[in-house]
């Protein structure tokens, strides 16, 4: 089986682009991408389009309309916040059995201002799970939380101090949604959405998109690998069965089965990775993260996050990006956005965000329903 190599990838500025559609937005991503890689489109061998809001919109079609129609099979993919690295993986598993040589992932999502998301799908009746609360996202995380804080005294400082640390990042990113800075104070004293998490400790809802051109090592090589990385892990998980309280939704068990396969593929453990950009959909998951991507020791969430060790210049750089908290969380892009900016440190071309000498990156994201996604990438040379 084929190693499997991103050529180009790139995304577009986060934001709000009421005026435009769907397919534009991939479509400016998909270009990029191209471009970043010096091919067109009429070198590509598939499509594999994530999108959830418009799932069943045949997305992937309508974004070929916008930048040539080849007659190329095209995916669509939609696995909540998920999709995008889904779709990634899609493209990485065609490549990995031998089908196509070089295939264009697209991630686009458009959110605009809407509010709080739920549990998605779902039948009529008494749900199985989630009876406790509420089944929208904030409550969840923030049930989780507390669960981590009961467990091991974690405090609302703690959380807070996530947001602080990523809107920070954002600062450095010309590609994030927001760009402020936010005193603990300020993320403290923020409208309370559901304890612990305040409104700065909740992601963005934005409009974006990233791409990503795969190549098999082959095609790789025939073109030109000097800024190309490597896919060393990838692997996807669902919720396996435990045997736990079914009040509270599971958050963390799909990440912690997926994480161990990961480093595992990969053939590296937590320790060797030299950066993190992780699924902060609210602050809280980022401290329950830490642990189940065993980047620190069970309980010692909060004590990584008070000494700085996620922070840029730490031990483990935690989504330098801004992450979802400030760059902003378009669900169908972000998990190749994600890849997108894992790629740029690899590359050294991450400006004054740079995490320098990295050499191996991990991506993760979790779909509550559930799918973990996580991606390990290696700097080639």
């Amino acid at each position: 089986m084929s190693d499997v190599y991103i050529l180009g990838i790139d995304m577009i500025k986060f934001g709000r682009f009421p005026d435009r559609s769907v397919p534009s937005l991939g479509a400016e991503a998909a270009k990029l991408a191209l471009a970043d890689a010096g091919l067109t489109i009429q070198d590509m061998q598939a499509l594999y389009s994530g999108n959830l809001m418009q799932a069943s919109g045949m997305v992937g079609q309508r974004i070929l309309q916008e930048i040539g129609q080849t007659g190329i099979p095209v995916t669509n993919s939609a696995n909540a916040c998920a999709t995008g690295a889904t779709a990634f993986r899609e493209g990485w598993t065609a490549i990995k059995a031998g089908i196509y040589d070089l295939v264009l992932v697209v991630g686009v999502e458009q959110l605009g201002k809407m509010g709080l998301l739920g549990g998605g799908g779902g039948g009529q009746g008494i749900p199985k799970e989630g009876l406790l609360g509420s089944g929208t996202m904030p409550a969840v995380f923030a049930e989780a939380g507390q669960e981590h804080a009961r467990k091991y005294g974690t405090t609302f400082e703690q959380f807070a101090k996530v947001s602080v640390k990523n809107h920070h990042h954002s600062t450095r990113n010309p590609k994030s949604m927001y760009r402020k800075e936010t005193p603990l104070e300020m993320v403290m004293n923020a409208e309370m959405i559901a304890y612990p998490n305040t409104k700065l400790m909740c992601s963005v809802n934005v409009d974006g998109a990233a791409a990503a051109v795969l190549a098999s090592e082959r095609k790789a090589r025939e073109l030109g690998m000097g800024r190309a990385g490597r896919v060393a892990a990838s692997v996807m998980t669902s919720d396996p069965y435990t045997e736990r309280d079914l009040v509270m939704p599971d958050v963390n068990t799909c990440t912690r089965l997926a994480a161990q396969q990961a480093y595992e593929m990969a053939g590296v453990g937590p320790d060797d990775i030299d950066l993190v950009e992780l699924h902060d959909c609210f602050a809280t998951a980022e401290i329950l993260h830490y642990e189940n991507l065993q980047l620190c020791k069970e309980g010692e969430a909060g004590q990584m996050i008070d000494s700085g060790a996620s922070a840029h210049g730490g031990r483990c750089p935690v989504n330098v990006s801004g992450g979802l908290l400030s760059k902003g969380h378009p669900l169908g892009a972000t998990g190749v956005a994600n890849i997108y900016e894992v790629s740029t440190h690899l590359r050294g071309e991450a400006g004054e965000r740079q995490v320098e000498g990295a050499k191996l990156g991990l991506t993760h994201v979790i779909g509550l329903g559930s799918a973990c996604a996580i991606h390990v990438l290696e700097k080639v040379g």
